[in-house]
């Protein structure tokens, strides 16, 4: 224990031991000394705790995503982690388990189907030449994106948030709001990302899976967050945003693949 008399952190005095928190900044009272039953605590109580931390949330986003966004977009929040340091924590088990288990290559068949061109084939010279300048392209943007696979998902939440808040107007919620949900949303494919890297040893296929069970998911969590909507009416929409932030995130790639394939060349 630090400084038992007074707030660590913005010197308020405290009432007694019974004060648990600084009525001014908020900060844990009494303040205790970093040792390794202060790190156990923590452990247990931010990350293996059965009622609230990560381990809480993702278990919450898996089997019940529609109550626990709508929890936190109406301010039941206790017990959650905070949606957009969620979203790191996963993207960064992602790559880890990427790096180790697939070289780093974690988009792999998703972006490489179209650079599989055949050599010698009956194509024109110019047909050669596209084909040959498509997979360059796809190569370039599959290799960005497994190097900044955090960046990225970052870069088009906004976009995929934009696509839902079109898609469902009129159901009260605001961007802001759809940039949680959105987080959540991706949080989920990562999941999906982690244990398709798992069994890729198994199933060499895995990773085609992953966008059409991060899709059903999603239509999924949607469904029950609007449970009192019309469930068809919802999943409807749900595939609108969808397509919406498919084309759009399509287009990022491909003028990222642009950019990429033209500093390549002037480089």
């Amino acid at each position: 224990m630090l400084q038992s008399g007074a707030c660590a952190n913005c010197d308020r005095a405290i009432a007694g031991p019974d004060q648990k928190f600084c009525p001014t900044c908020g900060q844990t009272t009494p303040a205790h000394r970093i040792d390794w039953h202060f790190l156990g605590h923590e452990l247990e109580h931010s990350v293996l705790h059965m009622d609230r931390g990560i381990f809480y949330s993702l278990k919450e986003l898996m089997l019940r995503p529609g109550h626990l966004m709508r929890d936190y977009i109406e301010g039941r929040r206790a017990n959650q982690v905070k949606p957009m340091l969620l979203l790191m924590i996963s993207a960064a088990l992602v790559v880890l388990l990427g790096r180790f288990l697939l070289g780093g290559d974690l988009i792999g068949p998703s972006l490489q189907a179209g650079a599989g061109y055949v050599e010698g084939s009956s194509v024109g010279v110019e047909g050669g030449a596209a084909a040959a300048a498509s997979a360059k392209t796809a190569v370039a943007v599959k290799d960005w994106i497994n190097a900044h696979l955090a960046a990225f998902t970052l870069l088009l939440l906004p976009f995929q948030a934009g696509a839902f808040w079109l898609a469902f107007k009129g159901r009260g919620l605001n961007y802001p709001e759809w940039l949680v949900i959105s987080a959540f949303l991706t949080v989920q494919t990562f999941i999906f990302m982690a244990a398709a890297v798992l069994v890729q040893r198994w199933l060499p296929s895995a990773q085609m899976w992953v966008v059409p069970f991060a899709f059903l998911y999603l239509v999924f969590s949607l469904v029950q967050y609007f449970q009192s909507s019309s469930r068809w009416k919802t999943a409807l929409r749900a595939l609108l945003g969808f397509i919406l932030f498919t084309v759009v995130s399509s287009l990022i790639s491909a003028a990222a693949g642009f950019v990429l394939v033209s500093m390549s060349m002037h480089g």
